[in-house]
């Protein structure tokens, strides 16, 4: 009777003991097995240059901004959806291109609200005020 019970304690503790080692070591090796590795410091700094890098122009030379407003080019705001014909956004912009008006109102490209008209309204409205 003691051999069986014996028998029996040892079957359980190896049962037991073959159980809690599979259910630690399953996660560990199919964790492994699907995980894809993580993605190295290298590989995100290369992934942001790139996107920074087409997204970014070199801003506009003087020179090439006074060219650009003698052909009568427009200076679009790439960000924003608006061209410029002058003022103090014209080539100042981070995004932007300059195009012709009609490329640029044929790529769905809108006209910028001059700021010379909102400041003639107020100083009209300031005189009549007075």
């Amino acid at each position: 009777m003691i051999k069986k019970s014996r028998r029996n304690w040892v079957s359980k503790t190896l049962g037991l003991l073959f159980l809690s080692v599979t259910l630690t070591a399953a996660p560990t090796l199919y964790g492994n097995a699907l995980a894809q590795p993580a993605p190295t410091k290298d590989a995100k700094a290369t992934k942001s240059t790139s996107a920074k890098a087409t997204d970014a122009t070199p801003a506009p030379s003087d020179k090439e901004i006074a060219d650009a407003k003698t052909k009568g080019m427009v200076w679009v705001n790439l960000g924003s959806g608006v061209y410029h014909k002058e003022g103090k956004f014209y080539g100042k912009t981070k995004r932007g291109k300059f195009m012709s008006e009609d490329d640029a109102k044929k790529a769905g490209y809108r006209e910028a609200k001059t700021e010379t008209s909102t400041k003639a309204k107020s100083k009209t409205a300031d005189t009549k005020q007075k």
